[in-house]
């Protein structure tokens, strides 16, 4: 089983401060049809309200006043656990923030943290095969490449976003695989330009 998973969490103001996780959200994904089979997300209170901004400058962000209601990780560290553990992770950019946020929650709760039996992180899998042909490698850049709106730096909407996104990706690299040699080494092909169209 694939679990794809996405943390919001506050951004440091002074040295020291550390990364607070704010939202927890996942999907389960059926790795033969890549369709989503069940989901799961909570805002989550962290132990000091004063590292959540009163108002946010993103349009759905997440302030003070929605996770002053949320439950605090401890509470809901079993779902959380229930949701990640024995399974396959994928995210983007998981390796370096996404995991290594999780471990530290649950290490501040004297808990041992949920262990995947394999991880993709699909910063890491598209660089290598997609390449930076739509620009820097952000969840958001690869989203507008492909039409697919607005990153909305909400865990469960940027889950099924990086979903949609992997498959775009596949789907060219694997048009790209079946093109003749000459066609698929060629600037040209991968150069050719956005076509907007209009049904009648």
């Amino acid at each position: 089983e694939i679990v794809f998973f996405d943390l919001e969490t506050n951004v440091p103001a002074r040295p020291g401060q550390g990364f607070s996780i704010l939202e927890f959200g996942a999907i389960l994904v059926c790795p033969r049809k890549l369709v989503e089979l069940e989901s799961f997300c909570t805002l989550i209170r962290p132990a000091d309200l004063t590292v959540v901004p009163i108002r946010s400058w993103r349009v759905q962000g997440i302030t003070r006043g929605k996770v002053a209601r949320a439950p605090c990780f401890d509470s809901v560290a079993d779902e959380i656990f229930r949701w990640l553990d024995g399974r396959i992770w994928a995210g983007h950019n998981i390796q370096r923030f996404d995991c290594v946020r999780i471990r530290e929650a649950f290490a501040q709760i004297n808990r041992p943290a949920p262990t995947p039996v394999g991880i993709i992180d699909s910063l890491e899998v598209l660089t290598e095969k997609f390449g930076r042909r739509a620009g820097n490698m952000k969840m958001a850049t690869l989203a507008s490449y492909f039409g697919l709106g607005t990153q909305k730096h909400r865990s469960l909407e940027d889950c099924r976003m990086n979903l949609e996104v992997l498959k775009y990706c596949a789907t060219v690299l694997f048009l790209e695989s079946s093109l003749p040699p000459n066609l698929n080494n060629s600037q040209q092909w991968r150069n050719v330009p956005s076509v907007t169209t209009r049904s009648r």
